[in-house]
Order: C-alpha cells, then structure tokens, then sequence
C-alpha cells in the first residue's frame, strides 16, 4: 500500500501532501492517523518552523471516507471516540498552513480550519455538507466555522449544506487569501519559508496569543498579551532581533536559546 502523505522538507519548511487521489483525498482514519503522527514529529523537530498541508489540484480533501462510518453504531462511534485523534493535530504548536486547491469539503473543511490560516485558489470550493447524509460535522466543523466567520453565515453552510466559492471564502475570513490556482502551492510554501525564518519562540507565543483572542475577554486577552511581550525578554533571539534592527542588517536568530 503507498504511503497516504507524502512528507518533504525545503530547508525548513516541510510540506505534507495528502496522498489518496483516486478518492479526491478522502480522510480515512489510516490517513488521519499518518498525518498527526507526521505532525507531531515535525512539531518536535527544531529545523523545522512551518508546516504546508495541501492536496491536489482536484482536491484538497473532499470530505471525511464515508464508506467507513456507514455501518458503524452509534454505540461503536462512542467507544472508538470517532475523530479524536484530529485534536492531537490541532494541539501542535509548530505553525500549519493549509494549500487548498480544488474541494475542501466536510472533514477537508475542517482539517482547513484547525491549521493557522490558508491560502485557496480561485477555483476552490469549500463547505460542510454533512447534512445532506442525516449527520453534523464531527471534527470541529460547528465551533471553528461559527468562530471564524460568525453565526450567520455557519449556520447558512451547516443547515444548507452549499458549497462557498472562494472569494465568498476570503470575504467571509475563511481564507486568509486568494490566488490563481497555479500559484497556490508556491504562495503557501513562500509564506511558510518566512514564518520559519523567524524567531520560534516568538512565532509560537504569537499563534498561541491570537489562538487565546477567541475565547478570553479584551481585557484579560490584553493582560495576556503583555505577560508574553515581557516573557520575550528573556530570549537570545530579542536581544539579536533588536539589535539587527539598530543596526540595520538581518538578523541571525538562535532559535530561542
């Protein structure tokens, strides 16, 4: 059987591309389990400072295989935890962005969501279809949709079950960007390659404070905030970041040390 991702590194960025064509990337719990395994290694790998998930021109992912939840009971859905392990990805801190092409539908829109941002292609469709099979989404779909692009417009997608092109995708704040379909991947790979150029400690103390945005108050968000400012301090990497910056030269960051 071949591998369900393919994993490659360029310099130190590594892109994930989900490998199941023929069924226009379906996520079965195979694939699931390959990429937050995949996940969790990179997250832990230092020369590594983003992640690209992306797909194939025809689809990013087209939703989660339906074929192997068809027969399953409710009790044998409960005692498997269906869908837990995808928590397991959302929980890395290594920067992830998604490189969507094609479909992103059902648990494809959902894996879209629980990376940082993503980057779309013209052509790319997106949704959460689940109605339309006597079901809800069940990776996160409900909560991570209504919290990016509000209570309306989720609910409009959840009980419709339509499929949204991507300049509504970027209006809604879905997507981060839109770009011709062709240059999705080298967008993607670019925005990554500047992301790992970065401090690390920095950059993951800055995604875990926008990540806390969503669910604490202004005012203790802001107090939050702060505290990570001055923890920042205490690193090499603001002490050279800053330095460079007097000095007018690049900086040449230790990796937080």
């Amino acid at each position: 059987m071949p591998d369900l991702i393919d994993v490659s590194r360029e310099g130190r960025v590594a892109l994930i591309r989900l490998n199941r064509p023929d069924q226009l990337n379906a996520l079965n719990t195979a694939l699931a389990g390959e990429l937050v395994e995949a996940v969790e290694s990179l997250d832990a790998d230092r020369g590594i400072g983003a992640v690209v998930v992306t797909g194939s021109e025809r689809a990013f992912a087209a939703g989660a295989d339906i074929s192997e939840m068809a027969d399953k009971s409710a009790e044998e859905m409960v005692e498997a935890d269906f869908f837990a392990v995808w928590d397991r990805f959302a929980r890395c801190r290594i920067p992830k962005i998604a490189a969507v092409n094609g479909y992103a539908l059902g648990g494809g829109c959902e894996l879209m969501m629980m990376c940082d941002f993503a980057i779309a292609g013209e052509g790319a469709k997106f949704g959460q279809p689940e109605v339309k099979l006597g079901v809800i989404a069940g990776m996160g779909g409900t909560q991570r949709m209504t919290k990016l692009i509000g209570r309306a417009l989720s609910m409009d997608l959840h009980l419709t079950g339509r499929m949204m092109a991507a300049d509504e995708a970027l209006r809604a704040g879905l997507v981060a960007r839109v770009v011709p379909d062709a240059e999705v991947l080298p967008a993607a790979m670019a925005a990554a390659a500047a992301i790992a150029a970065y401090s690390r400690p920095a950059v993951r103390l800055a995604r875990e404070a926008v990540l806390r945005a969503e669910d604490l108050p202004l005012e203790q968000g802001i107090l939050y905030e702060r505290a990570v400012f001055h923890r920042l301090f205490g690193t090499r990497d603001q002490r050279e970041g800053m330095a460079a910056f007097v000095e007018k030269r690049r900086p040449n960051f230790h990796d937080g040390e």
